[in-house]
Formats: structure tokens, C-alpha cells, sequence
């Protein structure tokens, strides 16, 4: 299978650059089958489907992605690779502040989730992923996991945090973050700002803080 080439965060111009989400750069043939997937789930598409929403051939599809899953494989790479870089540069933007960079990493998570809402969904997806993408796909994941676990353990061991487990306790709030796909929409009531700033205020009750940060006060988001 043609593996998609990981890429590292992308240069930009600002700090809090995780913020902003600027629409995907995907190719036509990668944004229809984007559109597919969300619309038809990954055995409800078919490789004829995504070339004809894109005005080609299924032979010029295989010129660039070896099969169906192939598609599917670069569509989730690109997205989980985003959500990793965006953890990781927002947990820097908040110093040597456990409860800050706890902060930034659940208002990053959660803003992913929602403008990227797409991309998010197709984690549910992944039974149909062969054991080798699996595998992939997990690595790169599991970086955010151990991201917040080093986050909350700091803040347990500052006292700051009030968990007994902190590993658990991190999981557990990820997958209350993933979740968001199952239910978000771009046309629903709440922006992607505002599900963060409530998925913060649950996230900081679970690790035992029942107030925001005093650097955050009065600041939506920071």
C-alpha cells in the first residue's frame, strides 16, 4: 500500500497558531471520498462512488491510493497527525503549568473535533483497517494519549490535580472528547468555541478543579 508521508507540525506564524483551523488541503480525489465516508461510512462507499464524485476513473484512483483502504488510510493519518501536533504545540503555549497545559490540550482536542468533525468520524471506522494500519494508526494516537497521561500525572504529583489515576483518568477524558464526533454538527447550535470552553469546565471537574486557572479568568479560551 502507498504509505502517506508523516509530516511534522506545519510552519506557522504564531503561538496560538493550534487555534486556528484553516480549510483542509486535501485533493479533489481525498476531499470526495471525505465527503463519501461521512455521508456512507467506510463499507457503505465504494471505490466507483468516490471516483465518479470526483469526475474520474476507479483506474486513475488506484494510480494514486492502492484500494479503498488505502483512501481511507491517508484521510485518517492526515487527521490524526493534526489533532498530535495541535496537543503538542498547545500543551507548549501554556509554560510549566500542569493545569494550564491541561487546559490548552482539552480546548485543543475538543476544537479538532468539531471543525474537523469529518475527519473525526472516521475513527469509528476503524474495524475495517487491516492489522498493519491498525497498528499505524494506533502509534500515532497513542502520542496523544501519553500526552495528557504526563500532563495529569505532573498536576497529581503538584498536587494540583486530585486523581488516583492518572493514566485511567487521562483515557477516560479522551474518549469523552472523541465522542464529540458522534453527535456534533457544523449547523448545530454551539460554535466549536463554546463546546470547548464546556468540555474544559467538565474536564477540569474530573481532575478536581472546580475553578479555572486564575491566567484564564475572564479570557474565553486562554
Amino acid at each position: 500500500m502507498k504509505a502517506a508521508a508523516r509530516k511534522t507540525r506545519p510552519a506557522r506564524g504564531g503561538r496560538d497558531d493550534w487555534r486556528n483551523f484553516e480549510p483542509l488541503d486535501l485533493t479533489p480525489l481525498l476531499a470526495a471520498a471525505l465527503q463519501a465516508f461521512y455521508e456512507r461510512g467506510f463499507y457503505g462507499t465504494s471505490v466507483r462512488d468516490i471516483a465518479r464524485r470526483v469526475g474520474q476513473t476507479v483506474p486513475s484512483l488506484y494510480y494514486h491510493h492502492e484500494n479503498k483502504e488505502g483512501v481511507f488510510v491517508a484521510l485518517l493519518e492526515k487527521g490524526t497527525l493534526e489533532v498530535a501536533w495541535r496537543a503538542r504545540a498547545a500543551v507548549e503555549d501554556a509554560g510549566d503549568r500542569p493545569d494550564l497545559q491541561f487546559v490548552n490540550m482539552i480546548e485543543a482536542v475538543v476544537l479538532y473535533m468539531t471543525h474537523r468533525v469529518k475527519l473525526a468520524t472516521l475513527d469509528v471506522e476503524l474495524r475495517y483497517l487491516s492489522a498493519p494500519n491498525r497498528r499505524r494508526y494506533a502509534a500515532i494516537r497513542k502520542e496523544v494519549e501519553d500526552l495528557l497521561v504526563r500532563v495529569v500525572t505532573d498536576g497529581a504529583v503538584q498536587g494540583i490535580f486530585t486523581v488516583a489515576q492518572p493514566a485511567e483518568t487521562a483515557r477516560a477524558l479522551l474518549g469523552m472528547c472523541q465522542s464529540i464526533a458522534r453527535w456534533y454538527h457544523p449547523t448545530g447550535p454551539m460554535a466549536p468555541e463554546e463546546v470547548a470552553q464546556r468540555y474544559i469546565d467538565i474536564a477540569l471537574m474530573t481532575v478536581g478543579i472546580h475553578e479555572r486557572p486564575k491566567h484564564l479568568e475572564g479570557v474565553p479560551g486562554r
